[in-house]
């Protein structure tokens, strides 16, 4: 039975058993700050098990993607080396909300193991929390599970999803791999660390909410999560002892195999590199599929670590030239019928792959020197520790991850310096915090989950009107619910419908004005904290505003005009962007705002002055055609095949809302917009530019603020052309002109300052010193900066024949200062050794080689002193 058999069997088994088939969700988590990746089943149903969501069913069933690469430096350096430890792998799982619970789920599970796939029930143990009796009398009496193969363990078998809310005992079933497998010890035995008793499900019962005292209240439904890794329900249905030799994966290495022509199999070393590529190309497949991008921080910074540790096993099977990118699209193209959305975006993954590739392997040879030449000097020292300063070095200059580090020394019995490498980290964080950007997403607040548990919701009707009558439901202040809110105070008042938009999908949120009888409020932003939760943050104008009063909610009708502009544009702009530069243009970020817009989009290279001009003129064409702008719902699979642009890895609903302007965009999109593309006036590009790898970001505006560059672009050339003297028409030969003389007369001001120097070369000499037999002039020259000193350094060496020469003056408010040295003295005086206690008197520092040193000083007040000493120290120097 393949593991795309298992999958489909699986999610068929608990569909026929009223479940509900819900489609994987994206490996970056929504609303959920305090995951980096989605990383089990119940992520995407979180807010179901918490009530804070309600669907139209009490059963689903999934195969859910998941990624567990976070955490600490060496996470990754088992995988490849051991039987079981991945960074994608496969979650099967079942789960009730508030419907079925322990007797139902334990009766699924044993029923799919032991009729469904057939496993031989002598071979299959169970465990249950330490307390939880009522789990194995069901395990007992209703499955026939004797006594003796039912196992109570405390630590692994009680699940909270945090310090406080739902959490419950779990109830595990282990497949016995046989005695020839483990650890040989006679006690060995369910719960032991080898490989023997292999956990392949897990039950978790919620049962209680967890109180902030620790108190454990029952809760009224409860809910049934549960999980089996595909991975490894596949080695026992296939009869192997790893999940490489699954064939989830060994196709993947068999891929490899061919492109590398090497046999899996005959060398340990390879086996590892393979199985490290086949592993880190899933993850890296399906995580740029989602939309992350590889860079130096959060997500992105885990993926490059993964990508870049594939790379290295990549070079280490002989492999020169890029090679990840066609494994990805490799994965992509073999996991097509279970995820054919990821599929789709093949292309894509493999340009993202391929352009980091390519970097890396600039850096890789600069990165590997390096290492070589520490590891050089810790051999001449007879030590096996690479200092932190090293490891932190090769991680912000080359780019290589720790456990890239790490694995790179491994072979040859080196360690790392991770606390060195830490204080490090620690110090650049420092510099680093005042523009940090947090990986996850913001934060919601806990007043707005209990709002929606207690039932409350708002109604969007901003689509239709800009004004609506509607009830006050919630006052907030300070996160506590209050009855009123006075004159001068500021409140969060949430609406049972408002008009005015939430901040959401890059789009601001409205402002405007609410007013009852008796209050008038001015309301400063409008946000969406959560899904159907509108809030208004509210300063009081006048009077004092009631719970339940009735209210008119009015939006700040200007505003929203610049912003709908503004919006539609960003829709006109991605069409042109993906017809002008190519259909691997996604989006990756958007900012709306009534002043600009900014539309940050996935690209390899600088947009050219040319493409530029393109893109506006088709989106200046598409505003002529004023087309009109229209909505309609669909469902979000329908949607899709009918070719609505969607965000990667965002979340829909069943139902989505679907934007299209013409026949020239259509988009999944759930912000306001323009009538009519014409409304939006004009469109200009402000800037364009690079944000992170693969990432451009074009800033533009539209309708009046466009109006208004135009008009300040044109006053601007008006005023140049006015101090040239010339007419607008002229202004790119007057230009010209004017360069051109000014280059000769760059030229001729260097001819003249050539023959200064050489007249003022031969005045210096007179001033020539003899100090233990050796020509020093040490002179001052004001006015020179360092390059002039240089030249005319250069002039008196050749005049001097065998000398030192000591250069200094006051130059614009600092004190350049200069020692040459001709070459036949530099092995008795070195010009770096001589300027270091010269350019401390003027309060500098400098160095240099030993013909020529520069240095640079502040005290002009010192320069005479500096000459002074100069004989002094260049006879110390001379006498040893």
């Amino acid at each position: 039975m393949t593991g795309s058999e298992i999958r489909a069997r699986f999610l068929q088994f608990f569909a026929d058993r009223g479940h509900t088939m819900v489609q994987s969700s994206s490996l970056v988590p929504h609303n959920d700050p305090t995951l980096l990746f989605t990383n089990a089943g119940m992520n995407q149903f979180k807010d179901c098990f918490l009530g804070a969501e309600k669907r139209d069913y009490l059963r689903a069933c999934s195969s859910q993607k998941c990624v567990r690469a976070g955490g600490k430096h060496n996470d990754l350096e088992n995988v490849g080396r051991t039987a079981r430890h991945h960074t994608f792998f496969e979650m099967l799982g079942n789960f009730s909300f508030g419907d079925y619970f322990k007797k139902e789920a334990i009766a699924y599970a044993w029923d799919f193991l032991t009729k469904e796939l057939g496993l031989d029930t002598s071979r299959l143990y169970v465990s249950v929390y330490t307390t939880d009796d009522e789990a194995a009398d069901i395990w007992h009496k209703q499955e026939g599970v004797p006594r003796e193969r039912i196992f109570r363990f405390e630590e692994d078998n009680f699940w909270s999803m945090g310090d406080t809310g739902p959490c419950g005992p779990c109830s595990e079933i282990f497949y016995d791999n046989g005695s020839e497998i483990g650890c040989d010890s006679p006690n060995c035995t369910v719960g032991c660390d080898c490989d023997r008793y292999m956990e392949i499900w897990n039950n978790v019962f919620m049962q209680f909410d967890r109180q902030p005292n620790g108190e454990l209240i029952p809760l009224p439904k409860p809910a049934v999560d549960t999980g089996m890794g595909l991975e490894r329900i596949t080695t026992v249905m296939q009869g192997v002892q790893s999940n490489y030799d699954t064939d989830l994966l060994r196709t993947i290495i068999s891929y490899i195999e061919n492109l590398a022509e090497k046999t899996y199999g005959d060398n340990e070393e390879h086996d590892v590199s393979m199985r490290v590529i086949a592993d880190h190309s899933r993850a890296t497949a399906f995580l740029i599929a989602d939309g992350v991008l590889p860079s130096n921080e959060g997500r992105g910074y885990v993926l490059r670590r993964i990508m870049r540790r594939a790379m290295r096993h990549a070079r280490m099977l002989g492999f020169e030239a890029p090679v990840l990118y066609k494994t990805a699209i490799f994965v992509l193209e073999s996991m097509a019928l279970a995820f054919p959305d990821e599929a789709k975006r093949s292309s894509f993954v493999a340009k993202v792959v391929q352009n980091e590739e390519e970097r890396f392997i600039l850096t890789l040879g600069n990165g590997l020197r390096i290492l070589q030449d520490e590891i050089a000097k810790l051999e001449q020292l007879q030590q096996k520790t690479i200092p932190g300063e090293t490891v932190f070095k090769l991680y912000d200059t080359y780019g290589f991850p720790f456990d890239l580090t790490a694995d790179i020394v491994e072979k040859d019995g080196y360690i790392l310096d991770e606390a060195g490498f830490e204080t490090c980290m620690e110090e650049q964080r420092k510099k680093a915090r005042a523009h940090w950007k947090g990986s996850g997403e913001e934060a919601v607040a806990g007043v707005y989950k209990e709002l929606i548990e207690q039932g409350i919701r708002s109604a969007f009707s901003g689509y239709q009107s800009l004004e609506d009558q509607s009830e006050v439901l919630v006052l907030l202040q300070e996160g506590q619910q209050v009855e009123e809110a006075v004159c001068g105070e500021k409140v969060e008042v949430i609406c049972s419908t408002t008009p005015c938009y939430g901040e959401s999908g890059g789009q601001v949120g409205d402002t405007g004005a609410i007013s009852s009888d008796e209050a008038s409020l001015r309301i400063i932003e409008t946000r969406k904290p959560l899904p159907n939760l509108l809030v208004h943050s509210c300063e009081v104008l006048t009077g004092a505003i009631h719970h339940r009063a009735r209210v008119k909610i009015t939006v700040d009708a200007a505003r929203r005009l610049q912003i709908v502009r503004n919006h539609t544009a960003t829709h006109l702009l991605q069409a042109a962007l993906q017809k002008i530069l190519g259909e691997h243009v996604k989006q990756a970020g958007s900012l709306v705002t009534p002043e600009r817009l900014r539309f940050d989009f996935t690209h390899f290279s600088p947009v050219s002055p040319q493409e530029l001009q393109q893109i506006e003129e088709l989106v200046n064409s598409e505003i002529r055609r004023n087309n009109t702008v229209s909505t309609r719902e669909m469902a979000s699979d329908e949607a899709i095949a009918a070719g609505a642009m969607a965000l990667f890895g965002e979340k829909y609903g069943d139902l989505v809302r679907v934007v299209e302007v013409g026949d020239f965009s259509m988009e999944l999109c759930g912000g306001t917009h323009a009538k009519a593309a014409g409304d939006i006036g004009l469109f200009r590009i402000l800037s364009e530019g690079g944000i992170a790898a693969g990432v451009r970001r074009i800033e533009a505006v539209t309708g009046d603020t466009a109006l208004a560059q135009v008009h300040e672009q044109q006053q601007m050339l008006s005023q140049i052309g006015n101090i040239l003297k010339t007419d607008q028409a002229n202004l790119e030969q007057r230009l010209h002109k004017l360069l051109e003389h000014q280059r000769q007369l760059e030229k001729d001001l260097e001819q003249l300052q050539s023959q200064v120097n050489a007249n003022l070369g031969g005045d210096l000499l007179s001033q020539v010193q003899i100090i233990e037999g050796i020509k020093l002039l040490a002179v001052r020259i004001d006015g020179c900066d360092g390059k002039q000193l240089r030249e005319l350094s250069d002039q008196l060496r050749d005049k001097l024949q065998s000398g030192v020469l000591v250069l200094t003056g006051n130059f614009e408010e600092s004190v350049p200062l200069l020692v040459a040295v001709t070459k036949d003295l530099t092995d008795r005086v070195s010009a770096g050794n001589l300027i270091k206690p010269l350019a401390a008197l003027v309060g500098g520092r400098g160095g240099g080689r030993p013909d020529l040193a520069q240095a640079g000083g502040k005290d002009a007040g010192q320069i005479d002193n500096l000459l002074a000493a100069a004989p002094m120290r260049l006879k110390d120097i001379l006498q040893g």
